[in-house]
């Protein structure tokens, strides 16, 4: 798991319009990345709508949400356009970026083990270095979380 203070590493994945995105374009700003198992399932799909439904107050704070998992282009523009998610989603099949951030881990459900996405955020500060690190955050508070960590009000 990446610390406090490291480098975010950079990366180049393309979103849900198939444009090629790097961390890089963002210096600068705030960024929070957020990784998710899965496009379409329950958790994920509460997740991303509530950073949706907070999309407005991180754009105020000048704050760019970016969510990236393995699945394709394909499935996160209909992912997107399903759920009316107005932030940046994207693929990352060959895992480079969720290899790089450290997110890629064993699993166990149901007495079965297997390797996949643990839910994870960092938020990014504006030199591009690792400000803040959730792991294994719950899909229903994420959102609410980190706005309530940028605004200062720990009661939310």
């Amino acid at each position: 798991m990446l610390k406090l203070g490291d480098k975010a590493p950079d990366f180049s994945l393309m979103n849900q319009e198939g444009a090629v995105i790097r961390l890089s374009d963002f210096q600068g700003k705030k960024v929070i990345l957020y990784f998710y198992p899965k496009d379409n399932t329950p958790g994920c799909t509460r997740q991303a709508c509530a950073f949706a439904q907070n999309y407005a107050q991180f754009a105020a704070l000048g704050v760019v949400v970016i969510g990236i998992s393995k699945d394709s282009v394909a499935s996160h523009q209909r992912f997107a356009e399903k759920n009316g998610l107005p932030f940046i989603l994207l693929s990352d099949p060959e895992r480079h970026a969720i290899e790089a951030y450290d997110v890629w881990k064993e699993k166990k459900q149901y007495g079965k083990v297997s390797m996949g996405v643990v839910r994870t955020t960092y938020v990014i500060d504006e030199a591009g270095c690792i400000e803040k690190v959730m792991p294994k955050v719950k899909p229903d508070t994420n959102a609410a979380e980190i706005l309530a960590y940028l605004t200062g009000d720990a009661r939310k």
